[in-house]
């Protein structure tokens, strides 16, 4: 596996240790909890496999040139690691109710599935940009890679939190 998705699963791993199921589905109202953030993460990494599937379906990258505002939005989040607040996660990547027991080793089949996904497509198209993401434009196979590590990053900066706000509630 790729060292940025290495990181990716070692920090999910981490956050989510000796976490119990109720743990796990703890969170304050209107937020998401630990299994719901990992499940978000889940379907984020099994909707970039589905988007590459197309393109090695497809035989060539499916991108056309990134416009300026692309190009600053990806400069912050990639290479800056910048993630911003307060977006709502696309629809197709919202929690579906997935189970505390279950939600781990989905993540880790998901991230292993892109992993080799964006590998595939490195070794057939090279370095350059390869598939669109949704909201901030085309990226290149690193890209993917450390966009799914800072956005993971993020999201474990909210599980450290909910681990003390849950902690913090307990009698």
């Amino acid at each position: 596996m790729h060292l940025y998705l290495q990181r990716t699963q070692k920090a999910i791993e981490e956050a989510a240790r000796d976490m119990t199921p109720e743990q796990l589905a703890w969170h304050p109202p209107g937020k998401w909890s630990t299994a719901e953030i990992l499940e978000h993460l889940s379907l984020a990494f099994s909707s970039t496999s589905k988007a590459l599937d197309r393109v090695l379906g497809d035989g060539r990258p499916s991108v056309d040139s990134p416009t300026l505002y692309q190009r600053v939005v990806t400069a912050l989040v990639v290479d800056l690691g910048y993630f911003p607040s307060g977006r709502q996660a696309p629809e197709w990547t919202r929690p579906r109710g997935a189970t505390a027991e279950t939600i781990l080793p989905a993540i880790r089949q998901n991230l292993e599935e892109m992993d080799g996904k964006i590998s595939d497509c490195e070794r057939r198209f090279g370095a350059g940009r390869i598939a669109r993401h949704p909201i901030i434009g085309p990226f290149t196979a690193r890209q993917w890679r450390r966009f799914h590590w800072i956005h993971t990053r993020h999201h474990m900066k909210q599980v450290a939190r909910l681990r003390e706000q849950a902690s913090a509630t307990k009698p």
